[in-house]
């Protein structure tokens, strides 16, 4: 879970009285960088600006995500930040770190171009993208409504209809530059639409708008500053015009009209100023994030040719490719952020006053909440959780737009042009601290292979609708082959599943689970991996026969052989091995070895001091016992009910030991007195893995409707007594990714700021659930109907 918002904290006196300088040259004097500052080298050396920045954010700043997350940048005079956590409180608290800065020019203009500006009549006023609370939820909630996906819904078919029609302009030619024969006409042309803008000047419009760019994030000479104003002018002053003409029919269709008519409701909040503002702005945001995120995402898959072909071969993959692609390699690489108190980021003191750049792209490539973080995996089951679109009260109001156009562009390729690939050239990039995506992306094919030579009908192809909003957990699966199905013990099968193209399958943390779908019935069931995670060729699970089972294992035991096709879900961990932990304790009932082998071996690889206790009724029962031995020796314990050996937890936690962890997965009876072992020793000191549930189905004549209210989005919402907070939050197009749904696997985990919690999962702890911060939106419920705040 991500933490909290950081808190205001004092500054030391002496920080205080240097607020010229944010570093402490008396603590760090022995550590002078080449800039005469106390900086590290690393820091001192970083430029945004620069080629390696602009080819490969994540990559120029691994170091600092790494060694350094939070650092001070003397050529910039901005605090720069790279890690996941950081970046998401930072972005969750818009108070203390004011967006206000967003949109200011990251390198000040001379004054000339300033004067050039001014005879323009150029002054750009607050937006959406960089105002400050109060004034900033009032006009958000009131300019939404155009976003929400049964109106974006009506913008599909012209994205259809403009791809469609631009791909026949290049079918034929075998070779094309499609930032400029495609992707940056259409998005545009989408932004004009959307915006309500009469779809004229394009040209023009696509010269501002680089100016625009450069003239806010990018770094322009000063010969170059002149121009650049002269253009920024000029499309402030096209900007007024159209809006001008957009008042002379406010009942036509675009966001633009909506905020004309809105104006007239609530005066004070949709303003003139703010209009014209917005226009401007809007086209940017509206059209040049969108095409340099597609041109980004097309080269991406490009770059991965077995990708590519399996989103040409399958379609439904589409949708979290999308959203891969804008983890992996999106168009918006670093936000700004004023911090307005004193305050803490990642352990480091921050000035008030302080300027934050922070590395949105950097934190989508943090290994901390995305394993294997530089692999472009398109099934990944949590790319959603990405930054690219920010996230909380100021997260992207067109998100789902971009979602769109860039799925429609997709389908549209991988149907008509499969055998599409990157022609030999080097990318160059607009630089500058924000937004990036390539200028010119040249492909090549040969047009006699074209598919709708053969068959007409692949031009006019029908798609379903394209899914608006994050897409389903349920809908990304991985195919796998089953390489073996062995017998592990009496009653368990153990399956060992590999790539069907005999690829590397991604890396997994011990305590990882994966999930199973169970033939055509829409049944899938979490197993634990029980292998090597240092084996990327291979998954491993054990699957106990068990007649008490919901279905899966029966399902599993009847069925699967040796070299059959299966489709999973996952990795995800939700059972994670504390590596910092100073001894270890693992106790595992029957089947529950499966998550604690990996465990027990990863422990034993880390040289730290641990000790495995495996009970079971019978030994014939007891999988994996011989690997076990050759692994643990005399680390791991037997404890065999038939043999009169049994496991007392009472004896083995009877004194607690400072920096002890215990790990343990089995039956139900078991964990409950394991709980009970460990009352007297610290909280989290057990940490438990269920493999089944007493969650029952929601009867709702016994439960009470509750409200919650999403701090985060400013919206307040109704569950009902017949629904479940992850269904109200479906329903008003909240994205929490979910799976299993009966409080199992803690997947669809939100944090709670207030309010009582009936917490009714098998995932948290003890003190997890006496915190109160955190619960599991598919089954735990608001106590007695009392409201609850999240952070959402």
């Amino acid at each position: 879970m991500n933490p909290a918002a950081p808190e205001p904290v004092a500054p030391s006196p002496a920080a205080a009285a240097r607020r010229g300088c944010p570093i402490d040259h008396a603590a760090l004097s022995a550590h002078k960088a080449p800039t005469g500052c106390p900086v590290s080298h690393r820091a001192a050396d970083f430029d945004p600006f620069s080629d390696g920045y602009q080819q490969n954010p994540p990559d120029y700043v691994r170091w600092s995500r790494e060694q350094e997350p939070v650092f001070y940048s003397p050529q910039l005079g901005y605090w720069v930040v790279t890690r996941f956590d950081d970046i998401k409180a930072i972005f969750r608290d818009n108070i203390s770190f004011s967006p206000s800065i967003a949109l200011e020019k990251i390198t000040p203009t001379g004054p000339e171009a300033n004067a050039v500006l001014a005879q323009y009549g150029f002054a750009l006023n607050r937006t959406l993208v960089n105002e400050d609370e109060p004034a900033h939820m009032p006009r958000r909630r009131a300019l939404m409504d155009p976003f929400t996906p049964e109106h974006l819904a009506h913008h599909e078919p012209l994205v259809r209809r403009l791809a469609r029609e631009y791909v026949d302009r290049f079918i034929d030619d075998g070779r094309a530059d499609l930032v400029d024969q495609m992707l940056w006409e259409v998005p545009l042309t989408v932004a004009l639409h959307f915006l309500g803008v009469p779809e004229e000047d394009m040209d023009k419009l696509r010269e501002y708008s680089i100016a625009h760019t450069v003239n806010t994030w990018g770094r322009p000479k000063p010969e170059e500053q002149v121009a650049v104003a002269h253009a920024v002018g000029n499309f402030w002053q096209l900007a007024g015009k159209v809006l001008e003409k957009m008042r002379q029919n406010p009942e036509a269709d675009g966001w633009m009209q909506y905020g004309i008519r809105k104006q007239k409701e609530m005066p004070e909040v949709v303003t003139d100023s703010y209009l014209h503002s917005m226009m401007m702005a809007g086209i940017v945001a509206a059209h040049e994030t969108t095409a340099n995120a597609t041109a980004n995402a097309v080269k991406l898959l490009l770059q991965h040719p077995h990708v590519w072909r399996e989103i040409c071969e399958d379609p439904s993959l589409i949708p979290n490719a999308v959203e891969e692609c804008l983890r992996h390699n999106g168009s918006v690489a670093a936000w700004r952020r004023l911090a307005t108190v004193d305050c803490e980021v990642g352990g480091v003191p921050i000035l008030a006053g302080s300027k934050l750049l922070i590395v949105t792209s950097s934190a989508n490539h943090d290994e901390g909440h995305f394993a294997d973080a530089d692999l472009l995996d398109i099934r990944r089951d949590n790319a959603s959780d990405h930054l690219t679109f920010g996230y909380g009260s100021h997260q992207c109001m067109g998100k789902n737009l971009a979602r769109m156009e860039m799925q429609v562009f997709l389908e549209e390729f991988t149907r008509r042009l499969p055998h599409m690939k990157l022609a030999p050239q080097s990318f160059s990039y607009v630089p500058n601290t924000s937004f990036r995506g390539p200028e010119h992306l040249w492909v090549e094919w040969d047009p006699a292979q074209n598919p709708e030579r053969r068959d007409a009908a692949v031009r006019e192809g029908e798609r379903s609708p394209v899914r608006i909003g994050e897409p389903s957990g349920h809908a990304i699966s991985r195919p796998v082959r089953v390489e073996a199905a062995t017998p592990a013990a009496d009653g368990v099968l153990h399956l060992r599943l590999v790539a069907p193209d005999g690829t590397s399958l991604p890396r997994w943390a011990p305590g990882s689970h994966i999930d199973v779908e169970c033939g055509d019935s829409g049944l899938s069931r979490q197993y634990s991996l029980c292998g090597d995670p240092a084996d990327a060729r291979a998954f491993e699970i054990a699957v106990l026969d068990d007649p008490d089972s919901r279905g899966g294992s029966a399902w599993v035991h009847a069925n699967v052989k040796p070299g059959d096709r299966l489709r999973i879900r996952g990795p995800r961990n939700h059972f994670r091995l504390d590596e910092g932990a100073q001894r270890l304790v693992f106790v595992a009932g029957g089947i529950g070895i499966t998550p604690v082998m990996a465990m027990a071996r990863r422990a034993r690889e880390m040289g730290t001091p641990y000790e495995l206790h495996y009970c079971g009724r019978k030994r014939e029962g007891m999988a994996f016992i011989d690997a076990l031995q050759a692994l643990h020796g005399e680390h791991l314990k037997l404890h065999v009910s038939e043999e009169g050996s049994r496991l007392d937890l009472q004896t083995l936690l009877a004194t607690p030991q400072e920096g002890t962890q215990v790990y343990a997965c089995g039956p139900l009876r078991m964990l409950q007195a394991l709980e009970a072992a460990c009352v007297h020793w610290p909280e989290d000191t057990l940490r438990v893995e269920h493999f089944e549930s007493t969650l029952g189905t929601l009867d709702p004549s016994k439960e009470q409707a509750f409200e919650v209210e999403l701090k985060d989005s400013g919206l307040t919402l109704p569950v009902r007594a017949d629904q479940t907070l992850l269904a109200a939050l479906r329903a008003a197009n909240i994205d929490v990714q979910s799976d299993c749904e009966e409080g199992l696997c803690g997947s669809c985990e939100v944090r709670v700021l207030q309010g009582p919690v009936d917490h009714r999962d098998m995932v948290l702890t003890r003190s997890e659930r006496e915190a109160g911060q955190r619960m599991m939106s598919c089954c735990s419920r608001a106590c007695g109907g009392q409201k609850l705040v999240l952070a959402l």
